[in-house]
């Protein structure tokens, strides 16, 4: 892992870089998660650097002190910005929250990305209240309910489940709290219109938590957007059917 040191603190980037010369990727990670949802997606690196990013208070990252909400989705963004800026990349990808922060670095920040990919993402991304209420009380049991039916996963693997759980786990219940509690607060869909950037919106066909009407919702408003689903997947399809999320990557970036 590589670090930046900005605003007081570090964050921490993994570069997947095999001599490709198209412009860098940086992808952007959902609450409670890590650079390593991204795993599969170092397979692009043939073509063009990979960087995947923690987060602050994720992985390998300093945490931030900051209140659920614009406090801690602008902190992020300042992550994103840093490793960007540290990386030459001008490709966003964002997955879930990482799609908020992503969508708010393009539409709030002194920067102009080339391209932004939002994956399982919408521009407003309310959170359920027994959700929020079981981050606070019971964690156990909203990391369960994650990992039910057409939510984070179609039909995953136990290892798949198991890998994902553990990723909850080493975030901590306060900080994937605060990462839900800020998606909950999310809202640009009054402000699509100002996303100047060619955009691909991307869905697990089975998404319960993003479903699919929200990307072709995001292709409807962004002047130059596309949408496409990814067959028998979920919310995570970049882990869940990495081959044909990929593919969908690939595509778009080529135009």
């Amino acid at each position: 892992m590589e670090t930046v040191t900005h605003h007081g603190r570090k964050t921490s980037y993994r570069r997947h870089d095999r001599g490709g010369e198209a412009d860098p990727v940086l992808f952007v990670h959902g609450s409670g998660g890590s650079h390593a949802v991204w795993k599969s997606q170092a397979r692009l690196a043939d073509d063009r650097p990979v960087i995947t990013v923690d987060l602050s208070g994720h992985g390998e990252s300093e945490d931030v002190t900051a209140e659920p909400g614009y406090e801690t989705l602008s902190a992020y963004a300042d992550d994103v910005l840093a490793v960007a800026e540290a990386t030459g990349s001008r490709v966003l990808c964002g997955n879930s929250l990482g799609g908020a922060v992503v969508l708010s670095i393009a539409l709030e920040r002194d920067f102009e990305p080339s391209g932004l990919v939002l994956a399982g993402t919408g521009a407003k991304l309310a959170v359920l209240d027994d959700l929020l209420r079981w981050l606070r009380t019971d964690f156990e049991r909203a990391i369960e309910f994650l990992h039910g039916p057409d939510r984070l996963f179609h039909d995953p693997g136990e290892e798949l489940v198991a890998a994902s759980t553990a990723t909850f786990h080493a975030a901590g219940q306060a900080v994937t709290e605060r990462d839900f509690r800020t998606a909950h607060t999310f809202d640009v869909r009054g402000r699509l219109d100002d996303v100047t950037v060619p955009t691909l919106a991307v869905v697990g066909e089975y998404d319960a938590l993003t479903p699919p009407w929200y990307h072709e919702a995001l292709a409807e408003r962004i002047p130059d957007a596309e949408w496409t689903t990814v067959d028998d997947a979920a919310h995570l399809a970049m882990l869940e059917r990495p081959d044909a999320f990929n593919d969908a990557l690939v595509d778009f970036l080529g135009r």
